[in-house]
């Protein structure tokens, strides 16, 4: 297992990590992960649920990397899974305002930042990318906003500007 280090410069990247180790499902998951690489076949049989999601929201949180798995003659490769980091550094500074806003959007109810999302996703879509422009449109800051996308599993952040998952452009 390598030994690398995460390293959050962002607050709003606490937010998929949170919601990511908040459920015992995906801990599960990224703790088996820890150990070797598995197919998602293998971690099914091993941990006896389904892992599909959650190697989803593993690997957009950027936790988990993949290759594929060289087969027997004759048969289909396989993708296979690990973890990517082992340990975390922190390193930034915010408000405890935005700190809080942070903490809520991870874990308050679905329902209420869905429509929050939907709006997000339509201007995205709509070709409004740019933080600066959404956080204008949405009437939010840039870091409320960046929070509230990464909580989405059809957006995503990448440095000022916000990507609709899927679509290439």
């Amino acid at each position: 297992m390598g030994k690398r280090t995460r390293i959050i410069n962002d607050p709003s990247d606490l937010v998929p990590l949170l919601r990511t180790f908040g459920s015992q499902t995906h801990k599960k998951v990224f703790d088996y992960l820890l150990i070797d690489w598995f197919t998602e076949k293998e971690l099914i049989d091993n941990l006896d649920f389904d892992t599909e999601e959650s190697l989803n929201i593993l690997k957009k949180g950027g936790l988990i990397e993949s290759k594929w798995r060289m087969p027997e003659a004759g048969k289909t490769p396989e993708k296979e899974y690990h973890t990517s980091y082992s340990k975390i550094q922190v390193n930034f500074q915010c408000s405890i305002e935005d700190l809080s806003d942070l903490i809520e959007i991870t874990f308050g109810a679905e329902n209420e930042y869905r429509e929050m999302i939907e709006q997000i996703e339509n201007e995205v879509i709509n070709g409004n990318q740019s933080m600066t422009g959404l956080s204008r449109a949405i009437g939010t800051s840039p870091l409320h906003l960046r929070g509230v996308a990464r909580r989405s599993n059809n957006l995503l952040v990448k440095g000022q500007r916000i990507e609709f998952v899927g679509v290439e452009k």
